[in-house]
């Protein structure tokens, strides 16, 4: 199901975004007080090289003058092509952020309300707990506060990471949702819940008439002109995919 899909993307970070574009400067010093480029790669190789903290990493530093983009190491264990500006990374969660934009957008829009229930904007017949007849708004998802938890607790972990996330449909988290019971009222307590966003994620896609991919093309990625950013990719960037590693 392409649009239970879309939700999962959305609340466990299946989106890429390629790191900040351009290519490496020399070692200069741009500004008092900044790190130069070859004191940024020092610490990067020490954390690569001396702390084992992955095979790679890029940063990007935003200043006055312009944009640099400072690498080390490679792009996968088995691949050994370094790292530049148009590398695309996985964004995990950072993925929220996105889904948090477009519901900004969607709210100044006024196609949604952030007191609106989130279960109004969910397929008819879904069933989401409550306490004390207070529904869970888009606003408790969006900040964590919904009282949902973190995971649902029947994801097959035993299975690949990848492929448990693309098996777990929204028909399963629907009927979690319909016998999960909530701690607390939605908006007493702050609890980050990847349930939530998975929520967010089939809602507001739901209320736009559209996938989450396209919304999120539509409304966020083409208006900021994120060119490198997006859910499926094209045979030049999948080429330019840095493989993840778990701790």
């Amino acid at each position: 199901m392409p649009q239970a899909r879309s939700s999962i993307l959305c609340a466990v970070g299946l989106g890429v975004m390629s790191a900040l574009l351009g290519a490496q400067t020399t070692d200069s010093v741009t500004g008092p007080g900044l790190l130069s480029d070859g004191d940024i790669r020092r610490i990067l190789a020490e954390r690569v090289d001396a702390q084992g903290k992955g095979v790679g990493i890029i940063v990007g530093v935003i200043e006055p003058r312009g944009r640099r983009v400072i690498s080390y190491g490679q792009l996968s264990g088995r691949d050994p092509r370094p790292l530049h500006g148009d590398t695309v990374f996985e964004i995990g969660s950072v993925t929220k952020v996105f889904t948090a934009l477009l519901l900004s957008d969607m709210v100044q829009r006024r196609e949604v309300a952030l007191d609106d229930p989130i279960e109004k904007y969910l397929p008819m017949g879904t069933r989401l707990p409550g306490r004390n007849g207070q529904p869970i708004t888009l606003l408790d998802v969006a900040t964590h506060t919904s009282g949902l938890p973190l995971m649902p607790d029947d994801l097959p972990w035993q299975l690949n990471d990848q492929l448990a996330k693309a098996r777990y449909s929204a028909t399963q988290l629907y009927e979690f949702l319909a016998r999960y019971e909530l701690p607390q009222p939605s908006g007493a307590k702050w609890d980050y819940s990847n349930v939530g966003y998975a929520l967010l994620g089939q809602a507001l896609p739901a209320r736009a008439g559209m996938d989450y991919e396209t919304l999120l093309r539509t409304r966020v990625i083409a208006p900021l002109e994120l060119k490198n950013t997006g859910i499926t990719l094209d045979p030049k960037r999948k080429a330019e995919l840095a493989i993840g590693h778990d701790a």
